[in-house]
């Protein structure tokens, strides 16, 4: 009989994979991760959002059914979320923990003269004590560097009134990364993601309703060669100091990418899942 995994474990062990791989990225030693790559980042999440999504349109029908209702956005990064939510909103505060990331969101809210955004600095769920509740609570991409993703949902599930809301990316099992996860961990997830999250919240006895976008729309990974494609994988992975592996990946690689205008280009590999659970 095969054994089911402990979501709640391997989230925490999918996080501290993601968040070495961080460490090692980081610039200079900033504190600010973000500090180098904000409007990078921005932009990016811009060029996404010119695709219709099912997600953003959940939550705007979401606030317009209910008028007067409030959003806490939990990690609101450079504040896509936040703007999105604030004409259909009473009051949106967006939470997060970047002085950079801060400041490209209150030049967007200045540019648009909007007045029910209140911006605060602080993490979750260290900052939830913090926080007075809201009607709704968004968590978008925000919670993957968390270990203790229990103590996240639940904390979500505290400041909330009415309902949660959590988007997390859905990696593709037989996508190139997913195959050499499976190779090398023994599962398909090299980061945590929608999978592993709806399986812990049904161990946490919360049992959401999912929205899964119709189509893939994140930004596909490009290198110049296939070492550098065969680095990402090995730092994403963290076993850049492991050989064992490396013949697998590059074949793997070598087979699933294609080449374009000098670039090793990777297929889509993600969707993005929408998960939502009312409070009782």
């Amino acid at each position: 009989m095969t054994q089911l995994p402990d979501w709640l474990t391997l989230w925490k062990k999918l996080s501290r994979i993601q968040t070495r791989a961080f460490e090692r990225e980081r610039s200079g030693g900033a504190e600010d991760f973000w500090q180098a790559k904000a409007r990078e980042f921005d932009q990016m999440a811009k060029k996404r959002w010119t695709t219709p999504d099912s997600s953003r349109k959940f939550l705007v029908n979401l606030l317009k059914a209910h008028p007067g209702a409030t959003l806490l956005d939990i990690g609101a990064g450079t504040g896509n979320w936040s703007l999105l939510s604030a004409p259909h909103a009473a009051a949106v505060t967006a939470l997060d923990p970047s002085a950079a990331m801060q400041e490209i969101l209150r030049e967007k809210i200045r540019a648009a003269d909007i007045g029910n955004i209140t911006v605060r600095t602080g993490t979750w769920p260290e900052s939830a004590g913090e926080t007075e509740p809201h009607d709704y609570v968004l968590a978008s991409h925000s919670m993957y560097g968390v270990e203790d993703f229990e103590g996240f949902a639940g904390q979500m599930s505290r400041a909330a009134k009415k309902a949660c809301i959590m988007v997390l990316r859905a990696p593709f099992a037989r996508a190139p990364m997913g195959r050499i996860c499976h190779r090398v961990m023994g599962h398909p997830y090299d980061s945590p993601n929608f999978q592993v999250a709806y399986n812990a919240l049904l161990a946490m006895d919360i049992y959401p309703d999912v929205i899964m976008e119709s189509q893939a729309s994140w930004h596909v990974w490009t290198h110049d060669t296939l070492e550098q494609a065969v680095e990402e994988v090995k730092t994403r992975l963290n076993i850049w100091d492991d050989t064992s592996h490396d013949a697998f990946i590059r074949d793997c690689l070598e087979t699933h990418l294609k080449q374009d205008k000098g670039k090793w280009v990777w297929p889509p590999g993600n969707r993005s899942a929408l998960v939502y659970w009312e409070i009782d």
